[in-house]
């Protein structure tokens, strides 16, 4: 089961949610409930060895600059 980050269009609040069958219907926001919420594109990431990779080449983000020691 995946999981899918959204946005709600009412609010503004992006959230996570697990999504059985990806089926997104019945994905409601967590902040106001509305069901008025677009699924976002998001990173994907796994790891090797002891090293995570990252679906993006370059920057970070965590920080601004995309040289910041959390950028692995």
């Amino acid at each position: 089961m995946p999981i899918y980050e959204f946005e709600c269009e009412e609010c503004g609040t992006v959230f996570e949610d697990l999504v059985l069958g990806g089926n997104t219907s019945d994905v409601k926001c967590k902040n106001c409930g509305s069901k008025r919420v677009k699924k976002l594109i998001s990173q994907v990431a796994f790891k090797s060895g002891t090293k995570f990779v990252s679906s993006v080449s370059s920057g970070c983000s965590g920080c601004s600059g995309g040289s910041c020691s959390t950028c692995r």
